[in-house]
Order: C-alpha cells, then structure tokens, then sequence
C-alpha cells in the first residue's frame, strides 16, 4: 500500500476494527512491539525516509517531525505522573529547556487545547480529568514540538458526540494555524465527510480504495465501501428498514487467501474465478486521482440488481 498527505491537508484512513489502520502507522513511527518487525518500505517526508534511521535519530524525530495521538487518552497517560509532569518531559526530551520555562510552556499547551484554568489543572492527575479533557492532553503533547505530521488514531472514541465534534473542530483550528498535515484514522464516515480531503479505504491489511473525499462518498467504487456507505442508517430512510450488514468475517491477516481477500463476502466477486485466484491491485486511478483495487468494479452489487 502507498499513502501520501500533504501539508496543511488531512486523509482519512477508514476501514472495520482489525482492518490495519493503527498498525501501519505505528508501523511508520517505528513503534511496533516486538515481536512484530517492519521488513520493507519507507516513510518520506519532505523526501527524506525517516524509518530507516538508528534509533536514536528516530526517537528524536517521533514529537518533533512526525507525531502521533494515541487511541485510548487514558491509557496513553501515565496516571502517577501529573498532567503537566508529562508535557514538560516531552518539550525537555527534545528541547534544551530548564523546568521553569517548560512547565509555563505546558500552561500555554493546556489553554490553547481549551483546558479550563490550566495553570491550576497543570498539577492534576489523569484521573481527575473527563475523557474530553485527557484527550486535549493528549493532542497538547502531540503539538508540544509543532510537527509537520500528526496522526490521530481514533480521536474521539469513547466520547460523547457533542465532545466529539469539539475535539475535531480544535484538531482542525491547530491544523490552519500551523499548516501540519492531519491523518485522521476513523471507521466514523460522518467525522470523514465533515473534516477529510483524501480517503484511503483499507481491507484485511491492504489499501482498496483511494480518492477525493468528494470523489470516494459520491462515487464508491470498490464492494467493500460501497458496502460500508450501504450500512450508515438514513434519517431519510423508511423506519422499519432492516439495516444492511456486510456477511461474513474479516479474513485472518497471517493467513489471507491467494485472491482479493474480500472475495468471499462479496455481491459482486464472490465466486468469480480472478477474485479467487488473482490478488487485485489498484487500478489506474481517473484524473482526480480515484482508484480501487477490484476487478468488476464496474459491476452492479447482486443484491443491488435484484432490489
């Protein structure tokens, strides 16, 4: 799979849990546990591949060049550490800064991620914050080094959507601010349709489908989005509506079958001799870039054609 952002824009990477989305980009960071490996690619930016750097280097990198804002905020922070405790080790682990002027930096962090009274909520603990709260912490520490890149794995999971809406609205005032490139990785199509550019569609470890925001919502292309736009519930929709599923189970990613790994819950490739045998591999995208990785792309789902 091959992923590009640029500057100042964001690319949503969507796709059903165990789909690969956290996995490749802690793979990208160098943040894999052992005993998982990277064995091949690169990360480039702005031409220079960061991954295969010492560790050291990389370390050094991570927060300042490229950072990331992890899945859960209360398990992302430390809860024996005070909130401010924990941003004046980052900006003192990249910086040469004294105590004094890190920990007012980290006041200054707190404010502009909305932290109410945050020379006083400086001195607290990851517990005695909401998870609204824990979240700017986390967003705070991730722009403490002003990175070009910010990856923000499911940013608003667990919270309530009025928070929700808040924490991606700050996501993307610091992103006009500093002109960083957003990955927003989310299985939230709405959070795409409302904050995204690009879209990249990821299946079973592997990239299906890639576009415009625009390009990807209107006109879907491979089965697997088109399936996954098919179970959003309508508003407008009729009441009593059974809600479409996709069939079947993700595939086991040690052991993905010879062919498109979505081959067998497919209403369009199911059973098909080269979605059975052939891996398929995206296609050449149209002049805005749109590209799946299908066949019969072309082709009408099943049951869409027998509606």
């Amino acid at each position: 799979m091959s992923l590009a952002v640029r500057a100042g824009g964001t690319l949503a990477v969507v796709g059903e849990s165990g789909s690969g989305k956290s996995m490749t980009f802690l793979s990208a960071l160098g943040l894999v546990a052992a005993p998982g490996r990277v064995r091949r690619g690169e990360v480039r930016i702005d031409g220079a591949d960061i991954l295969h750097q010492p560790p050291e280097r990389l370390r050094r990198l991570r927060g300042a060049v490229i950072s990331m804002i992890f899945q859960d905020p209360l398990t992302a922070l430390n809860p024996v550490f005070t909130i401010g405790e924990q941003i004046v080790e980052v900006l003192r682990a990249h910086q040469r800064i004294g105590r004094t002027a890190a920990r007012a930096r980290a006041i200054e962090l707190l404010a502009r991620v909305q932290i109410p009274d945050p020379a006083r909520r400086v001195d607290d603990y990851p517990h005695q914050l909401s998870g609204g709260q824990r979240q700017r912490v986390l967003i705070a520490m991730a722009i403490a080094l002003s990175p070009k890149i910010l990856i923000a794995d499911e940013p608003t999971t667990a919270l309530d959507v009025t928070v929700q809406a808040q924490i991606l609205d700050l996501l993307a005032d610091l992103q006009a601010e500093t002109g960083m490139a957003l990955v927003l990785i989310t299985h939230d199509l709405g959070l795409v349709a409302k904050y995204a550019d690009d879209v990249a569609v990821m299946y079973a470890g592997r990239l299906v489908e890639t576009g415009s925001m625009e390009e990807v919502f209107t006109r879907p292309r491979h089965p697997y989005t088109r399936a996954l736009f098919r179970s959003i519930p309508r508003l407008d929709g009729p009441v009593d509506e059974e809600l479409p599923a996709i069939e079947g189970q993700p595939p086991n990613v040690a052991r993905l079958p010879p062919g498109c790994a979505f081959e067998p819950r497919c209403t369009v490739g199911r059973g098909r001799a080269d979605c059975c045998t052939r891996r398929p591999l995206p296609l050449a995208g149209d002049r805005s870039g749109h590209r799946s990785a299908c066949f019969h792309e072309d082709l009408p789902d099943r049951k869409e054609a027998t509606r």
